[in-house]
């Protein structure tokens, strides 16, 4: 596509052809068979001082967007001397990773084959009361034009399915749920065995669990559950919008702190094969692999264009949008602790009298983080025990790194399939994270 750009303004132009199926059941009841596709733009006008937005799904409008916006804004000769105009993307070029292997092309009646396999390994749980099977889908085609020459085209996708259950015996109650998602409709095979076993140990735990007893214990996190605590607890931290006017929290984030043991890393990174894939950011800014934290020191930050230009530091391909709907704000994409030395085993048998959190719920964190899990157990003399109910996991973010103390070798990679990342209101947003077991002393424990 070719646009008129305005002079002495930046201007980009970012088009999305999008196409997606949800399916849901209720037990065997069908609530939602729908698939959606549409091509719409997002267009961005800035002149050195203020942006100017304007969304469109009439794709012969954009120019009319881009000549309307610019009245608004005020012309800047010098614009391209600016460290912000310097951050933007002249890429140029396509990078179709998905091209032939759309889950567009995948017939309906397989979708909702797949679903219809899933039902009897749930029902056969004789303590569940309800359940839900959710199905998702989507494939997006970007293409992004700036006014510096940028000319680039690249593609997105993610199925996925989730069912979540809830049982109930007396008056005990117990919720959980199932995901799996990967990037290909044909790798969504294989966990028949792993969602029996859930079930059977959900009956288990439903009936065996006891409340925990609040205190301060060393905590061993699965791989899952470190991932979530290096996205919620740690890598919104890390996302340098937060930082721009507020000094505190720079001085907070000094580069070259030391802030965990000399194994512990975590990464985040566009380039990963999964849900968080993104080669180019929505300024189209190349996605690079972000070390924000190196054997145990905070080596870099997550940016957009103009948070790289505040904090004087190089962009790395993180300024990421929902949708056509919404500006890009600096986002993760696959963010993941790095493997340590350690079994899981040697993790659970130097733990005298700790918690071994299994699977959560939610997480959440900024200077201060909460889990929230859903199966737990108690880890007695070295060995896992009785299956214990446990409302929150909460601590400082700072010292949680400073008290890791054993990082397994065993990482695992995972996905919120049929949500995502929230921040602003973008919810939600596809990322990935993951990592190894871990473990972290002096967690409180409610």
């Amino acid at each position: 596509m070719k646009f008129t750009f305005p002079e002495g303004l930046y201007t980009d132009v970012r088009v999305e052809h999008f196409f997606s199926t949800r399916i849901t059941y209720t037990f065997r009841e069908l609530d939602e068979c729908k698939e959606q596709q549409y091509s719409a733009a997002f267009i961005r006008l800035y002149d050195g001082e203020r942006w100017y937005y304007a969304c469109t799904s009439d794709r012969g409008a954009i120019q009319s967007e881009i000549d309307s916006l610019s009245k608004l804004a005020s012309k800047n000769d010098k614009l391209h001397e600016t460290p912000v105009f310097k951050n933007f993307s002249s890429e140029t070029g396509k990078h179709m990773a998905f091209t032939g292997d759309e889950v567009s092309g995948v017939p309906l009646d397989e979708k909702i084959a797949l679903l219809q396999s899933i039902m009897p390994l749930v029902e056969r749980g004789e303590y569940i009361k309800l359940w839900r099977l959710t199905y998702l889908d989507e494939y997006k085609v970007k293409e992004f034009y700036n006014s510096k020459g940028a000319d680039l085209s690249w593609d997105f996708q993610r199925a996925g399915f989730s069912v979540g259950f809830q049982m109930a015996d007396g008056d005990r109650r117990f919720s959980e749920a199932f995901p799996m998602g990967k990037t290909h409709f044909d790798e969504l095979t294989g966990f028949e065995d792993k969602l029996t076993k859930l079930v059977d140990e959900c009956s288990r735990y439903l009936l065996e669990s006891e409340a925990v007893e609040p205190g301060v214990y060393p905590v061993v996190l699965s791989p899952i559950v470190a991932g979530v605590f290096a996205h919620e607890c740690f890598g919104h931290k890390s996302e340098s919008d937060f930082m721009i006017g507020d000094e505190e929290t720079k001085k907070e984030w000094t580069l070259g702190k030391n802030v965990g043991p000399e194994d512990l890393t975590i990464i985040d990174s566009g380039v990963e094969p999964g849900m968080g894939y993104t080669p180019f950011d929505d300024e189209g800014n190349a996605a690079t692999r972000t070390y924000l934290i190196k054997n145990g020191v905070l080596t870099g930050r997550l940016h957009s264009a103009e948070s790289a230009a505040d904090l004087e530091e190089s962009v790395t391909g993180n300024a990421r949008a929902m949708n056509f709907e919404y500006e890009p704000i600096v986002r993760m994409t696959t963010t993941f602790i790095g493997n340590g030395g350690k079994t899981m085993d040697q993790l659970i048998s130097e733990t005298e009298n700790g918690i071994y959190v299994k699977n959560i719920s939610h997480g959440y964190g900024m200077s201060t983080f909460t889990l929230a899990p859903t199966l737990a157990y108690y880890i007695k003399d070295g060995k896992i025990g009785k299956p214990v109910r446990v409302s929150v996991v909460s601590g400082n973010v700072f010292e949680a790194l400073s008290n890791v103390d054993g990082i397994a070798d065993d990482s695992e990679m995972a996905a919120f399939v049929t949500g995502g990342c929230g921040k602003m209101d973008q919810y939600p947003l596809s990322v990935s994270f993951g990592g190894p077991h871990i473990r972290i002393r002096g967690m409180q424990v409610q």
